[in-house]
């Protein structure tokens, strides 16, 4: 493919127009894990239902490359005593100035329900051809973020990024350079933190006619496994909301779940790895599509409500093979345990 590859990206910010007079402080989290311990936000809910409180230490097993693991740290978070913030990030790169618009009633119907309070500490973010835009200060005032929003002029993006196959190039490396950016500028603040992006998502770029040379396959993985620890060591679990519901094919929609599986090695990256779909499922998040918008806010959210913090130790990586997979399994019947698939452990 005669095309650049991704380069190294520069993270920058800018600051949005807030409402916001002072920024509200969340529940103390636990310390930071350490460069020798991964940590694990679990969610465990039946296929169908809210995510379950009540479990212990011993209810878990968790898998390195399908080798048990010693739980090195556990705590049960429930309800608004969960040290979360949430970050509703608009995309106004991949997605229509009349589908923002849409979105722009459905996230105010989210943030004012239930008289304006949010359960956990919120912030907005506006991911335009400008970058990032994020508000400054976290807030439990919905109606606050919401006049932050109706504030903020989204203009349209520019069209030299929407056509043919450079414009879906443009619009993957900024989406990508967009969400690195808001990994850098959290992983300073201690916490777990739900991004909730909405967007149909970033171009997937891969099939047939999509053929990558060997240094392209080389630096897209390390762009993966580079993206994969920025949101594992920001704490990060990533929800894409894709806002078009029925408006987009099925095909379109889901076709993303080819690419699902952890990247062990340069040789089996493909672009589609790096899908906006495929990070969130990765990081333990959601990929969800709706027109109702509000409800994908409310149902990523519920997440936090009760949910469990797992510690242990990698398993030192191997040159060619730094991909571990990770799996959490609960003795609990009837339901499962959600959580980030995998890491990219260092030699």
């Amino acid at each position: 493919m005669s095309r650049r590859v991704l380069l190294p990206f520069l993270l920058s910010a800018l600051c949005l127009p807030s409402a916001l007079a002072v920024a509200q402080q969340p529940p103390q989290p636990a310390p930071a894990p350490d460069a020798n311990t991964i940590r694990l936000n679990v969610v465990v809910a039946p296929s169908k239902g809210a995510p379950i409180a009540g479990l212990h230490q011993q209810d878990f097993t968790v898998f390195d490359n399908k080798s048990p693991q010693t739980i090195t740290g556990f705590h049960a978070y429930t309800g608004p005593n969960a040290p979360v913030e949430v970050i509703l990030v608009i995309d106004a790169v991949n997605t229509s100035y009349i589908t923002i618009a849409y979105e722009r009633e459905q996230i105010g119907k989210f943030l004012e329900a239930n008289g304006g309070h949010l359960a956990h500490p919120t912030a907005l973010a506006v991911f335009s051809d400008r970058g990032n835009q994020v508000q400054q200060g976290f807030t439990t005032d919905g109606n606050a973020v919401n006049t932050a929003l109706k504030s903020f002029t989204i203009g349209l993006r520019d069209i030299r990024r929407s056509a043919g196959i450079y414009g879906a190039d443009d619009r993957l490396q900024l989406s990508l350079t967009a969400l690195q950016q808001l990994a850098a500028r959290e992983s300073a603040r201690p916490g777990r933190k739900l991004v909730l992006w909405l967007s149909p998502g970033w171009p997937i770029l891969s099939g047939p006619a999509i053929q990558l040379t060997n240094k392209q396959q080389d630096a897209l993985f390390r762009t993966a496994a580079d993206v994969s620890t920025q949101l594992r060591q920001a704490q990060i679990t990533l929800y894409a909301l894709n806002p078009l519901g029925v408006g987009e094919s099925l095909g379109r929609s889901l076709y993303y779940e080819e690419f699902l599986k952890g990247v062990d090695k340069p040789s089996n990256m493909q672009i589609g790895n790096l899908a906006l779909q495929v990070l969130a499922v990765q990081s333990g998040g959601l990929a969800l599509n709706s027109t109702g918008v509000a409800d994908l806010l409310q149902r990523s959210v519920a997440d936090a409500e009760n949910y469990y913090e797992l510690d242990f130790s990698p398993i030192p990586g191997e040159p060619d093979h730094p991909y571990h997979q990770v799996d959490v399994k609960v003795t609990e019947g009837g339901v499962e345990a959600r959580a980030r698939t995998g890491y990219y452990a260092r030699p």
